[in-house]
């Protein structure tokens, strides 16, 4: 198996460890990784790695994202989503005071850079253990409150029916951002309780759910994983600056060797080195005048090196 980044598009009702597995069996390897979990409720894009382009998932993670959700205002949940135990519902005035306008206000305070509090059930480790699994155990869990950015946060469609108010969302969000959390905030802010019923993950930097392969076709028999594929060039050149290299340079840096700053695009950050192959060599930053490989790509057993 060649290494590659594949884009698969989630179903609801697995787990994001359960794509890994099954595109593991898939692409015939057990180097496969993903960049940022879905819940099992979710539905959408996740990004897998593939042999050594699971090096790249730590700069995907951090990537923005966007995400179409439904929230549910007038009623709490345990897990703030559908999953979770659910509160009372609220009281029919109460709900009757959320208003397009106060809904609007609402959502304006959760718009921005903002402090949010993740969910208790997040899948961040609490003195080496998970939140979730905490909870799972009995614990109870309130977790830290964390900067993060909404660029986007709008209604799309408003739904006034038993005795709820559901709300269709796109949200534009830094990483690290819960929309959970949002709904439940919102639904604080509003005092009726609110949770997330629907989620779906569109966008992750620049990669897009449209066009890619469903879990159901990556197990399908004959299914070409590497035809379905980004190879890792093409998603460094979609995250980085591309340097592309002559064959003595590219040579050089696969050894280890530091490059001439001068021919590197102007930027503090990493450069995808790209060479004449089209391979991806690595990501190299300027230090000390010259370029230095922050992370190596090794070229797959078929491919054999730039000579």
């Amino acid at each position: 198996m060649v290494s590659a980044i594949l884009l698969v598009d989630k179903p609801m009702g697995v787990t994001s460890h359960d794509v890994v597995a099954k595109t593991r069996r898939a692409a015939g390897t057990r180097k496969v990784g993903h960049a940022g979990t879905l819940d099992p409720m979710a539905t959408g894009l996740l990004i897998l790695g593939i042999e050594s382009a699971t090096r790249l998932l730590t700069y995907v993670v951090g990537a923005d994202k966007e995400y179409f959700a439904t929230i549910r205002l007038g009623q709490t949940s345990s897990t703030d989503d559908a999953e979770g135990e659910l509160g009372e519902r609220a009281e029919s005035a109460a709900l009757a005071a959320a208003s397009d306008d106060a809904i609007a206000q609402g959502i304006a305070a959760l718009t921005g850079e903002i402090s949010q509090r993740p969910s208790s059930v997040s899948a961040i480790k609490v003195d080496g253990k998970r939140a979730y699994a905490r909870v799972r155990d009995g614990e109870e869990v309130v977790l830290a409150e964390r900067v993060v950015t909404v660029s986007t946060f709008e209604v799309l469609e408003r739904r006034d029916e038993d005795g709820f108010v559901d709300l269709d969302v796109r949200v534009e969000c830094s990483s690290g951002t819960y929309i959970r959390a949002l709904a439940r905030d919102l639904g604080e802010a509003l005092g009726v309780g609110g949770h997330l019923t629907a989620l779906r993950r569109t966008r992750v930097g620049s990669f897009h759910v449209d066009g890619a392969p469903t879990l159901a076709d990556v197990m399908a028999e004959g299914f070409d994983v590497a035809g379905a594929s980004i190879t890792p060039a093409d998603a460094a050149a979609a995250l980085f600056p591309v340097v592309h290299l002559d064959e003595h340079t590219a040579v050089d840096l696969g050894h280890g060797k530091r490059i001439p700053a001068d021919i590197l695009p102007d930027t503090d950050g990493p450069i995808a080195a790209i060479a004449p192959d089209g391979r991806l060599i690595g990501l190299v930053e300027k230090r000390g005048g010259a370029g230095k490989t922050v992370v190596n790509f090794p070229p797959d057993p078929a491919q054999g090196g730039t000579k």
